[in-house]
């Protein structure tokens, strides 16, 4: 008397679950990439608990050997003034990102700060998250 099992196994290994996984894990790396902005230059920040909720339109960072850029575009200092009129535009909603090496005397910031304050222009200080 010859007994055969009913349930036969296939060999076979289907891929389907395997493809929809890895299209899953695409498509989320492709939309989180696109919302990180990263800051090209590399400055040591200060620490802070604070956040800020400001909309970015103007970056100005000042680099450790007291070099002046507008948005990763190296100037001048003495240019600066008139850059940052010309890029800010007449939007009252506009700020300007200050980022500052931590390394930096506190005399470079003040000098982005006042002409943001003799603008009018909104400033907030970056900070790095503790």
């Amino acid at each position: 008397m010859a007994l055969r099992s009913r349930n036969k196994v296939s060999p076979n290994f289907n891929m389907s679950s395997m493809t929809d996984i890895v299209f899953l894990l695409l498509i989320f790396f492709m939309l989180t990439s696109t919302l990180v902005s990263p800051n090209a230059l590399k400055l040591l920040l200060p620490s802070s608990s604070s956040k800020t909720l400001a909309k970015q339109t103007v970056s100005v960072s000042i680099t450790k050997d007291l070099d002046f850029y507008i948005n990763d575009e190296k100037v001048e200092f003495e240019l600066m003034e008139p850059l940052l009129l010309q890029k800010m535009g007449n939007n009252p909603d506009n700020a300007i990102i200050l980022h500052v090496d931590k390394t930096v005397a506190i005399e470079q910031a003040v000098k982005v700060m006042n002409i943001a304050n003799e603008n009018k222009f909104k400033l907030v200080l970056a900070t790095k998250s503790k």
